[in-house]
């Protein structure tokens, strides 16, 4: 699993809720897998609310869902975080949530490069969308009036781990695992 591959210190998963907690963002659920004991082990102590994905094959879209149900209400916004995101820096989340205070009814997605990346912050109603069996590209296609770029100067972004060789990248770029 890469979530728990090891990055300096601590897993990878770790690197991702400490970039987001460091952000202040208090309300955070992760979604899991049913059964996925060492990613629980993993993040106890670091997210208050566990989301399970009672569907695997339902991709993002349905570790969404699951994860919506749990946001508290009162939430404006719904950061999209993915784990295999790692090096996404604490002021891209500060820099992405100031702009929903000016603009909270935009889509923000981060631009590194020209390229865009992780994690989208979405307004959330327009999260709560992805009910209706549609997906966040989908959403996000809907009307690209409401989809606003902002480009960001942190790769962090646009350097995922689908393969092995983006790991290795990944942990050149951190120094070591």
């Amino acid at each position: 699993m890469k979530q728990l591959l090891p990055l300096n210190d601590r897993p990878v998963i770790r690197h991702c809720l400490d970039s987001i907690l460091s952000a202040g963002i208090t309300d955070v659920v992760t979604v899991v897998r049913p059964g996925n004991e060492d990613i629980l082990k993993a993040v106890s102590g670091f997210t208050r609310r566990v989301a399970f994905n009672e569907r695997p094959g339902s991709g993002m879209a349905g570790s969404v869902r699951a994860g919506i149900n749990m946001i508290d209400p009162a939430s404006t916004a719904v950061f999209i975080c993915l784990a295999d995101h790692p090096l996404v820096h604490t002021d891209t989340y500060r820099t992405l949530l100031d702009a929903h205070s000016e603009t909270p009814c935009q889509i923000l997605v981060p631009v590194y490069g020209g390229k865009k990346g992780h994690p989208p912050l979405f307004p959330a109603d327009t999260a709560r969308e992805i009910y209706s069996g549609h997906s966040l590209r989908d959403i996000m296609r809907k009307d690209d009036k409401r989809v606003r770029y902002m480009p960001v100067p942190d790769e962090g972004v646009v350097l995922d781990m689908d393969t092995h060789e983006d790991y290795g990248m990944i942990l050149t770029k951190t120094g070591g695992a």
